[in-house]
């Protein structure tokens, strides 16, 4: 039987046409939970594998969280039969307690599996929704641009390899021009059995409450297409932040000098520059060179040493280290310096 050209379909060719998400003759492993994303996604792709040669495998992640995960295991290995594409499973036999630990340990996985088997691309189901929850959970933690832009669309995985691949594993989101809702249809029209994954409906894990809660309230009571149009704000966002970081790093490579183990910012080239490019370098400065991730308030509290007066030092941050105004520098030297005083 021919497979149905509809409008998605149209969109995900398009899309992956337009951002060079996945090239002709790639060796792609597919993720796939039994969720309706990663579901569509692995039926889209397959749909549209013969115009793009590409060679397609299935990967499933059994965290062990649930009592029925053997089962849903079994569930995709099933569909990775019916479709006839290799199936790769792999079971958590490490701490996957907390979201960002499962997070690395299904990525290391995913590289080790492409390292064996000579794949270069690694396809996740996430959507414009899960984008616009995203954006919701790092607004409400206070993140700037950087973090409200996350979930892009491609970039590279770490490599397990020693030494690191030439060509790492590329990590793509062919979905997220799509909405929670049109994968939930397109299973529907399909009849792809979806796998209910009750984790999902654990309101104590903060996105979950995001994506029951907050989410629908905003559609409900604002706009039915939030998630579309946060999404959109995210992908603006993208490409701001993406201009204002090359712009941060030619400053930075301007004002920040390393003299022996001392490092020196020139205070009065970086109090010229606009605000969100003293921040960034301020923030690259923190994150490089004083290996810790700045906070808010940290950050305003270093711009006033580009003002203060001479002697002036700025609170001790990781490590003992201590910025101290001299003449049109701040140098930062690794302990407090008694005969200076704070501003």
């Amino acid at each position: 039987m021919k497979t149905p050209w509809t409008p998605l379909h149209a969109q995900v060719h398009q899309t992956l046409r337009d951002r060079r998400l996945l090239p002709d003759q790639s060796k792609i492993l597919i993720a796939v939970s039994g969720g309706q994303d990663s579901l569509c996604l692995a039926q889209l792709l397959l749909d549209l594998q013969s115009l793009w040669d590409w060679e397609l495998a299935i990967v499933h992640c059994d965290h062990r969280w649930r009592s029925d995960s053997a089962q849903n295991a079994q569930h995709v290995r099933g569909l990775a039969q019916t479709w006839n594409l290799p199936y790769h499973e792999v079971i958590a036999e490490t701490d996957v307690s907390t979201e960002a630990k499962a997070r690395d340990w299904r990525y290391q996985s995913f590289d080790k599996i492409a390292q064996t088997h000579g794949l270069t691309h690694i396809a996740i189901g996430h959507t414009a929704t899960d984008r616009a929850e995203t954006l919701i959970y790092n607004l409400a933690r206070g993140s700037g641009a950087e973090g409200l832009q996350s979930m892009g669309w491609s970039r590279s995985a770490f490599s397990t390899a020693d030494p690191p691949s030439l060509n790492p594993l590329q990590i793509v989101r062919p979905l997220l021009a799509l909405t929670r809702s049109q994968t939930a249809a397109f299973c529907t029209d399909r009849q792809i059995p979806v796998w209910h994954d009750s984790t999902n409906d654990d309101l104590t894990y903060r996105r979950n409450r995001i994506r029951h809660d907050i989410l629908p309230l905003l559609q409900e009571a604002l706009n039915p297409q939030a998630d579309r149009h946060l999404a959109h704000t995210a992908e603006l966002l993208t490409a701001d932040v993406a201009f204002l970081q090359a712009q941060a790093q030619s400053l930075y490579d301007q004002v920040v000098l390393l003299e022996g183990s001392v490092y020196k910012i020139q205070r009065h080239r970086l109090a010229a520059a606009p605000i969100a490019l003293q921040r960034r370098v301020l923030r690259s400065f923190c994150q490089s060179a004083l290996t810790f991730n700045p906070t808010f308030d940290q950050i305003e509290s270093l711009m006033q040493l580009l003002t203060a007066p001479p002697r002036s030092q700025s609170s001790t941050v990781k490590g003992g280290a201590i910025g101290v105004v001299e003449g049109d520098w701040v140098i930062w030297r690794s302990g407090p310096t008694p005969e200076n005083s704070k501003p």
